[in-house]
Order: structure tokens, then C-alpha cells, then sequence
């Protein structure tokens, strides 16, 4: 029998699959979560301190930072790029 995944990319495999989408939105959230965390702290910013700058608690960014949550909203992402005077881009 032959394979019918062999020759083909990990995202054509993913695709047949139906999890792509899903893939790419857990690699963007991770990216963002690490690039957030990144700027804190080269900026010297706890988490109580970029919740504050951001009108949030500590658990909403606790779930914005942590990068297998994928609760967060782009509105929560673009609130803490914000905050740290930087702009959201996907």
C-alpha cells in the first residue's frame, strides 16, 4: 500500500487533516506570548505593571502570556503591544 503522505509538506499533512488553522494560530500565539514577555523584560516590567499600563488583572495577562492558552483575543494581544508602545502585527 502505498503512502499517501509521502512527498507532500507538514502543512499539506496538517491541511488534510483539518488542523492547520489550528497549528498556525497556537505558532502566532506562542510568538506574540514570547515577543510580549521579550519587551517586559527588556523594559524591566512585571506582570502586575504591564496589567495596570493595560486596564487588566493579573490573570488576564497571565493567560495572554502563557503560550498554550488559546482563550486570548486579538483585542487583549493588540491591548498589551499597545501598552508597550509597540503595534500588533499578523
Amino acid at each position: 500500500m502505498k503512502n499517501r503522505h509521502i512527498g507532500t509538506s507538514f502543512d499539506d499533512f496538517l491541511g488534510e487533516e483539518g488542523l492547520l488553522a489550528e497549528a498556525e494560530a497556537t505558532a502566532v500565539k506562542r510568538v506574540i506570548a514570547h515577543q510580549i514577555q521579550k519587551e517586559m523584560e527588556e523594559r524591566h516590567i512585571s506582570k502586575s505593571g504591564l496589567a495596570r499600563m493595560m486596564n487588566t488583572s493579573r490573570s488576564s495577562l497571565d493567560r495572554l502570556l502563557d503560550p498554550d492558552n488559546a482563550s486570548v483575543t486579538l483585542l487583549t494581544m493588540e491591548s498589551a503591544a499597545l501598552a508597550l508602545g509597540r503595534k500588533l502585527r499578523i
